[in-house]
């Protein structure tokens, strides 16, 4: 049967490059660069002898070995490639750099910085206030005003262009929230430039529980609405002069100008990884256009999830680059079968058109479910609705409205164009406010292991890239890792980095605070990871606990638990308890498990399962890799 599917063979190309870089993130400790540069060389080898092989299963081995490793050693050259110093603590000092980038947050205007340098630091980050693998060495806040300093050369034009990019960006941004109020500048703003601060955070969750938060990050959804309607008005326009239409190819000049506009789009918009991912996928189907290739195909998604993973490895691990192309596989996939079907002639378009919205977003919906889970434990259950009710407006007045405020903003005349995209972002707004109140609108669901994820992921892609019916075999680690998802074990005791959050699970199976939690961040997500829709002080004090001054005892599965809240009260926790938690040094404890300040320090914080008794420390998990303290620690 696999031979008989040997033209889908390459579809499974960037999802061995993904498990790869997969691998690579997973390593324990951070290997050599020599062993990135070898597993390339293995991975050319590997594909030159595939290709001059005349064996059907000797070249499917050979090739998976050279994807294999090819994505391995491509993550590994990518870490060594942007590795910058990575600020450990934090500090006070004076810094000078230059301004590459402005992000506008909830809390108001940031900037970015390059050619950091310091009297305090001998050896600065390469940038303030990014993210990892974007060369991140630190982030923080100001204390006052930044002051301007003349620049240390002249800048090359190379590096003028982003500054000027970026003061256009600024400008457009600034134009649209001088014009739109509030949540419907800053989504109008998220949506032209980017830059989605500032968004009420009820409005942001209205959205997002109503499956359309979407369309605050410019993904998918936006470059297919920009390129498809410069694509279309193109062609018709073009079509328009008969001498053009009949003795030129019109459809590939409107190929041409989609993707100018949509490279135009990426530019204004900041370049996101997300808009990325969208605009090659994008390019891939227009490029399909130009070489007279279907656009809506399988194989254009696996290349440009190929080159995506080549040039950024690290996305493998993001949610958004897995949750936008199981979408689009999905999409596709469906797209293939309905090939196979006759078509819905004796409907109307209107019926047409609401179906297709429907199952579109339905199949997006059930692609992404599982990632949603895994990384925001929450899944919307309206999302077909809210997408039916709110798409025909984004396609037919939000991103026209967009591109022609983009297009008179030059001349002044940005108004009515931005009024119209303000008057649909309100629609939206209250769109979303209804289908979010909807009862049993959002499910929270408790964290689980990544092996859940990879399974289903991989029993998803087996049914979704074959087409014989040897595909539904999938099912079954699909169904194996809904199983394990399902079965998934909780901690039942939570100790913070900062050895004062503690969080304990009650005789009710939910998480419960003896004291109010110091790191108050930490607990919310513990909560929420712990699929518990409570707010932190909903959850201080538990039945089972027995607190005074000294500190808070507790039985739990057996054991007895203390939390010493004073030095002197450790003599006694430490002859009578099996569990004692302590944020002063507790060397003298030699009996229990101790977990004493210099230690949770030193380990970022634990998860304690007591039945059977297993204790976990953040950087033991994490790893000691370039990204993480842990590393840090070990080259000093």
């Amino acid at each position: 049967m696999a031979l008989a599917e040997r033209q889908r063979w390459p579809l499974w190309l960037p999802v061995l490059l993904g498990a790869g870089a997969g691998l690579y993130f997973a390593w324990p400790a951070e290997p050599p660069v020599w062993l990135g540069w070898a597993l390339a060389l293995l991975s050319g080898a590997s594909a030159v002898v595939a290709v001059r092989s005349h064996q059907a299963w000797a070249r499917a081995g050979l090739a998976l070995v050279a994807a294999l490793t090819l994505g391995f050693g491509a993550a590994k050259l990518r870490e060594a490639r942007v590795a910058a110093p990575v600020l450990e603590k934090p500090m006070v000092a004076h810094l000078t750099g230059r301004i590459v980038a402005l992000d506008w947050g909830q809390s108001g205007l940031r900037i970015i910085l390059d050619q950091v340098r310091s009297g305090r630091l001998p050896d600065p980050p390469a940038r303030v206030r990014l993210l990892v693998f974007a060369r991140i060495g630190a982030t923080g806040f100001a204390y006052g005003a930044p002051t301007p300093v003349p620049l240390a050369r002249p800048l090359h034009l190379w590096e003028r262009l982003p500054i000027l990019i970026e003061d256009l960006r600024a400008g457009l941004t600034r134009r649209i929230r001088a014009e739109l109020p509030e949540s419907q500048g800053a989504i109008a703003s998220a949506i032209i430039t980017g830059e989605r601060g500032g968004i009420a955070p009820e409005d942001e969750a209205a959205l997002r529980d109503a499956g359309l938060a979407h369309v605050l990050a410019i993904a998918g959804l936006h470059m297919a609405l920009v390129g498809a309607g410069l694509f279309w008005l193109a062609r018709a326009l073009l079509a328009a002069v008969p001498v053009l239409a009949l003795s030129y190819p019109i459809k590939k000049w409107a190929a041409l100008l989609a993707l100018a506009g949509a490279g135009f789009y990426i530019v204004i918009s900041g370049g996101a990884p997300s808009a990325l991912r969208a605009f090659v996928m994008l390019a891939m189907m227009l490029l399909a256009v130009l070489l007279d290739r279907p656009a809506l195909s399988m194989r254009s998604l696996g290349l440009a999830a190929a080159i995506l993973l080549l040039a950024r490895p690290e996305a493998v691990t993001e949610p958004g680059f897995q949750m936008s192309f199981a979408a689009v596989a999905g999409l596709v996939a469906v797209a293939e079968w309905e090939a196979g079907r006759p078509r819905l002639a004796r409907h109307g378009w209107l019926y047409r058109h609401l179906r297709g919205i429907a199952l579109t977003s339905l199949v997006a919906s059930l692609a992404t479910t599982p990632f949603a889970l895994f990384y925001f434990g929450r899944a919307t259950h309206y999302a077909v609705l809210g997408n039916l009710m709110a798409m025909p407006v984004m396609g037919l007045v939000t991103m026209p409205a967009a591109a022609l405020s983009v297009a008179a903003m030059p001349f002044g005349l940005e108004h009515l164009p931005l009024r119209a995209m303000g008057w649909s972002i309100g629609w939206m707004l209250r769109l979303g406010g209804f289908v979010s109140g909807l009862p049993g609108a959002v499910t929270m669901t408790p964290a689980f292991p990544l092996s859940a994820l990879v399974l289903v992921s991989l029993g998803g892609l087996w049914v979704l890239l074959w087409r014989r019916r040897w595909r539904w075999l999938g099912l079954a680690p699909l169904l194996a890792g809904m199983v394990v998802a399902w079965n998934a074990p909780k901690p039942d005791l939570l100790v913070g980095g900062d050895a004062q959050t503690v969080a304990l699970r009650g005789t009710d199976g939910r998480l419960d605070f003896p004291l109010p939690p110091k790191d108050r961040f930490a607990a919310s997500r513990w909560l929420l990871r712990d699929g518990d829709a409570r707010d932190w002080p909903d959850a201080v004090g538990e039945p089972s606990l027995r607190c005074d001054g000294w500190g808070c005892v507790s039985v739990l599965k057996g054991r007895r638990v203390a939390l010493a809240l004073r030095p002197e009260a450790l003599q006694e926790d430490c002859a009578r308890a099996d569990i004692v938690i302590s944020a002063w040094p507790a060397s003298s404890c030699t009996g229990p498990l101790v977990l004493d300040g210099p230690r949770i320090a030193a380990e970022g914080g634990y998860a304690v399962t007591l039945s059977p008794l297993h204790v976990i420390g953040v950087n033991g998990w994490r790893g000691a890799r370039p990204w993480t303290h842990v590393a840090q620690r070990l080259r000093q």
